[in-house]
């Protein structure tokens, strides 16, 4: 079985910080598309395929707790799993921890299945049995 939390580094570089040496708030939604992306890459199946096949997953709400600040050359963990999958919604939880093991930041992105008009659309079957493997609920 494979495992359930995908986990991706990333060092923190000056230009995504502040002057006060920490990352700024909306950098850390960069930081998580990145992940994303690194995680379907890791099963075998990179977003730009799916773009390919006119399948593609906007943001269309995310939530974010800050717990700690991030700061220059920080190296951090970045970790995505899926936290709900069907119909057309695809949501991600994901968590950034610190090299020291501390949690920096938690959140949830919820994505809607869309061709690239932006029209809605049924999350594949394919893509749906590549991903439930990884499925790790949402806590209510």
């Amino acid at each position: 079985m494979p495992s359930p939390i995908f986990s991706h580094p990333h060092r923190v570089t000056y230009a995504e910080c502040t002057a006060g040496d920490h990352i700024y708030h909306a950098r850390y939604l960069d930081l998580l598309e990145a992940a994303r992306g690194e995680f379907f890459r890791s099963l075998g199946s990179p977003l730009r395929a799916w773009q390919e096949r006119e399948v593609i997953f906007p943001v269309v709400e995310c939530q974010l707790r800050f717990r700690r600040p991030a700061r220059y050359d920080d190296s951090l963990l970045i970790e995505v799993w899926p936290c709900a999958i069907g119909g057309v919604r695809l949501n991600f939880g994901h968590r950034v921890l610190h090299s020291d093991g501390g949690v920096i930041l938690e959140g949830e992105t919820r994505h809607a299945c869309t061709n690239v008009a932006g029209a809605l659309k049924r999350l594949p079957p394919e893509l749906v049995d590549l991903l439930t493997p990884y499925l790790i609920p949402a806590s209510a």
